[in-house]
């Protein structure tokens, strides 16, 4: 079962008011990045590959972006309660003006400020804290809570 927003909101940081929908919270963009090279997914580990932080431009801090790939900082530090999975999709105006967003599961016991991945299949400009991604949560049975490498990304 999907929780409501309300629990959702509990459990993530900064958040305005107008953030709380009825079954999640939105989610918005603080960074932008190009991957530079070759990353590698391996039997016995993972190499990821260096980025370039795109800097927004103007005095509304507007993300023009072209079609291709980009890794995707959210604002928001995200903790998935015990008894919990987390899952982030796109707002439906992102995939109206074709784009879409894509993410992994989020563990019971993850905590941080996660990234994603930003599909691009038409120009877009995306401003710097715009809402584009809403995470739900849902009730999920588990062994052990996550205690991986990205654990705690950018917590300051």
């Amino acid at each position: 079962m999907f929780r409501s927003g309300a629990f959702v909101a509990e459990n993530i940081s900064p958040i305005e008011e107008e953030q709380v929908q009825p079954n999640g919270v939105d989610l918005t963009l603080e960074a932008v990045l190009e991957p530079d090279e070759v990353g590698r997914i391996g039997r016995d580990g993972k190499t990821v590959a260096d980025r370039t932080e795109i800097e927004p431009e103007g005095d509304d801090r507007v993300f023009h972006l072209e079609p291709g790939g980009y890794v995707v900082r959210y604002t928001e530090t995200v903790a998935i309660p015990e008894e919990h999975v987390g899952f982030i999709l796109p707002r439906s105006s992102l995939m109206r003006n074709g784009t879409t967003l894509e993410t992994a599961v989020w563990d019971a016991g993850y905590e941080g400020k996660g990234e994603g991945l930003l599909q691009v299949t038409h120009p877009i400009e995306i401003e710097q804290g715009a809402r584009f991604g809403q995470i739900v949560l849902a009730d999920a049975a588990h062994e052990d809570l996550y205690d991986g490498s990205y654990q705690g990304e950018r917590l300051e």
